[in-house]
């Protein structure tokens, strides 16, 4: 059986479909005992669909700097 933490390390390859056979079983059925990691793995793709339509023009100047502020600060904190 799968863990979660094993589910969260094995995501990215789930979604773009690069895990082994075997191991994609054992992911589908981990998640289908596992509403959590299934939410989780459906919060992934909608972020990764979203995030796909946004292009730069489309980001107000504001939120661009917010965003790049926050993301200096979290880089300085590690």
């Amino acid at each position: 059986m799968m863990t979660c933490k094993e589910m969260v390390e094995l995501v990215t390859l789930y979604l773009e479909g690069a895990l082994l056979p075997e191991d994609r079983a054992r992911f589908e059925l981990h998640m289908g005992l596992c509403h959590g990691c299934a939410a989780y793995i459906e919060q992934m793709r909608q972020t990764i669909y979203l995030a796909g339509r946004i292009n730069e023009e489309s980001i107000p100047d504001h939120v661009e700097i917010d965003l790049l502020n926050a993301f200096r600060e979290w880089k300085s904190q590690r």
